[in-house]
């Protein structure tokens, strides 16, 4: 039943269901609430980060971890994940349906917004800025998951901990937080980013040699690959990489001894390769950004930075039926506007001014007390590197190769989709092999056949959750 709210903060609920998975009924318990993140030093909490939790009786003999999930950006809405992608139930056209390619069957799933997103706030303008930071966003989610697990009752369960996109950093930091805290993280998934995991030696090199095997992809999908090349997206990514490994490496590594006529041969077979003309690639290094490929591979157009197969401008789709069982079916009745589905306008402002969204306010920054201005200076020098995404200011946090080495029995697991813009599963791939052991053995790479969420492409979102699943379940033996 639904538990009406009085004051500025409604309170948690707690709902029954059922649904069918893998043709199976699957009864479950639905949480809606909000977590104080307060001061240690005075108790006053500085904001409040809300989550959505759905919980399942564990079979006899067994035991189900508790999978800590969020999504990117920042500033993107975990509703997505929720419903278009792991919860229990699905957006399909209007309505919600059972989720047959949820992970509930093997876990229970803990949906968290991050700060300014959802409907997670801060008590003011000030206190935000202590979550809106790289290191204070990952201190912030640290916390969050070691409060709900002492207010749960469950601080020795098995844990992992999922992110997505710009998520998949904030995944990596948290989990190391959590083990230095002592606690069970047993599992760490990098949903489409492998920030964090461990470098290899020339692995700047190789990572972007070895990526023109996305770019094959994606030129295959536009019919610009010859028919030589490949005709399956995985063939065409086999051939990318075999001549990357056979001719396009060892050029680069010889690359100020080459004359201008065999960088011109490589340029040439470079381009047919990945669906582009030699104009599009610098001669005189035999290279491309990923900015460049971007706006290349569509003359006159330009695929959207998430999708290589859609084109912009590009709408994400509504999450409205989502958020509207949150506040009814779920039985958590925020009148607060659920940032990243709902305009902030929809709520008021006591001055008539908006805060702006978080990803502009947002300070990428590894430490504490950065001004804009530094941070600022760092993003200009990225954004000369011609990548996809954005630099931080300040050394890197310590996150899923740390993690790992505080924990020798944590896996990794690492999907990506092909169409994917920001990373690759070829670079992905070439990590997977070239990274040190005991690393090599705890990973597990995969690529499905989808942009950056994955979980919109309904045969990539199956093979996605069979594979979860799978790695829940490894991932909390003893």
């Amino acid at each position: 039943m639904m538990a009406l709210a009085h004051d500025s903060e409604p309170p948690t609920t707690i709902t029954h269901h059922q649904m069918t998975a893998q043709s199976v009924r699957l009864a479950y318990t639905a949480e809606a609430g909000r977590i104080a993140i307060k001061d240690v030093a005075t108790g006053e909490p500085l904001g409040r980060l809300f989550y959505v939790a759905y919980r399942a009786p564990a079979e006899p003999g067994t035991v189900r971890p508790i999978t800590f999930i969020w999504n990117g950006g920042p500033g993107a809405a975990s509703a997505s994940l929720n419903f278009e992608g792991f919860g229990p139930k699905r957006i399909e056209g209007d309505r919600l349906v059972d989720n047959a390619d949820t992970w509930l069957t093997d876990s229970d799933l803990v949906f968290m917004d991050a700060m300014a997103v959802g409907f997670s706030r801060a008590v003011s303008p000030e206190a935000q800025g202590a979550f809106t930071s790289i290191i204070g966003d990952a201190a912030a989610t640290t916390e969050f998951i070691r409060s709900w697990l002492l207010q749960h009752g469950e601080e020795s369960k098995p844990i992992l901990v999922a992110g997505q996109s710009y998520g998949a950093g904030r995944a990596g930091s948290a989990a190391y937080m959590l083990l230095q805290r002592g606690l069970n993280v047993r599992g760490l998934a990098l949903i489409s980013n492998t920030q964090g995991l461990p470098h290899y030696e020339d692995e700047g090199l190789l990572g972007d040699a070895m990526h023109i095997g996305d770019y094959a992809v994606a030129a295959l999908y536009y019919d610009k690959l010859p028919a030589d090349l490949g005709t399956t997206p995985e063939d065409a990514r086999a051939n990318a990489e075999a001549w990357a490994e056979a001719v396009y490496i060892p050029a680069l590594r010889s690359r100020d001894s080459l004359t201008p006529e065999e960088k011109a041969a490589v340029t040439a077979e470079l381009a047919r390769r990945i669906g582009l003309t030699p104009d599009d690639i610098d001669a005189a290094t035999m290279s491309l950004t990923q900015g460049d490929f971007l706006g290349s591979l569509v003359p006159g157009q330009l695929p959207y930075y998430l999708d290589y197969r859609k084109l912009t401008p590009y709408v994400s789709p509504s999450l409205a039926v989502g958020v509207r069982s949150i506040r009814h079916e779920l039985g958590y009745p925020s009148d607060l506007p659920y940032l990243g589905s709902e305009p902030i306008e929809d709520g008021f402002a006591p001055t008539g001014v908006y805060p702006q969204p978080v990803n502009r306010t947002f300070l990428h920054s590894n430490v504490y007390g950065a001004t804009r201005e530094q941070v600022d200076a760092v993003q200009t020098e990225f954004g000369k590197s011609g990548r996809i995404g954005m630099g931080s200011y300040g050394p890197r946090l310590p996150g899923a190769a740390e993690a790992m080495a505080l924990s020798p029995r944590l896996r990794v697991f690492a999907p990506h989709g092909a169409y994917d813009p920001l990373g690759g599963c070829s670079m992905d791939a070439e990590r997977a092999r070239r990274i040190a052991e005991p690393y090599r053995q705890a990973i597990t790479v995969k690529c499905y056949l989808a942009g950056h969420a994955i979980y919109r492409d309904a045969p990539a979102r199956a093979a996605f959750a069979t594979d979860m699943r799978a790695f829940m379940r490894a991932a909390v033996q003893p």
